[in-house]
């Protein structure tokens, strides 16, 4: 039974900053790929940043420059560091993680976050 529990979400003014945490527990064997998504009232989730296993990163251009993903591999916990915050970055942020389970071979599993509002203000 794997969990992802996120926290760090608020409310700051543009140009201020907030650090998001995600942290996976349960019977994980290993985790592959993390990343965290967004999604706006009226908009489709959209993919801000990924992080691999073994730290490579990719980030959406709306971000770049801005945010930092990040992981801890001890604690099954992924960051994300988000810095100049403007009002277009105002959405709900979840985590996901890929994942395998201890004592079980074969696919892989997937897992969301409960999502951690932000909320940029003029």
């Amino acid at each position: 039974q794997v969990q992802l529990v996120e926290s760090g979400g608020g409310l700051v003014q543009a140009g201020g900053s907030l650090r998001l945490s995600c942290a996976a527990s349960g019977s994980i064997f290993s985790i592959n790929a993390m990343g965290w998504y967004r999604q706006a009232p009226g908009k489709q989730r959209e993919l801000v940043a990924i992080i691999t296993k073994g730290g490579n990163t990719n980030y959406a251009d709306s971000v770049k420059g801005r945010f930092t993903i990040s992981r801890d591999n001890a604690k099954n916990t992924v960051y994300l560091q988000m810095n100049s915050l403007k009002p277009e970055d105002t959405a709900v942020y979840y985590c996901n993680t890929n994942y395998k389970l201890k004592g079980m071979v074969g696919p892989d599993f997937s897992s969301w976050g409960q999502g951690t509002q932000v909320t940029v203000s003029s």
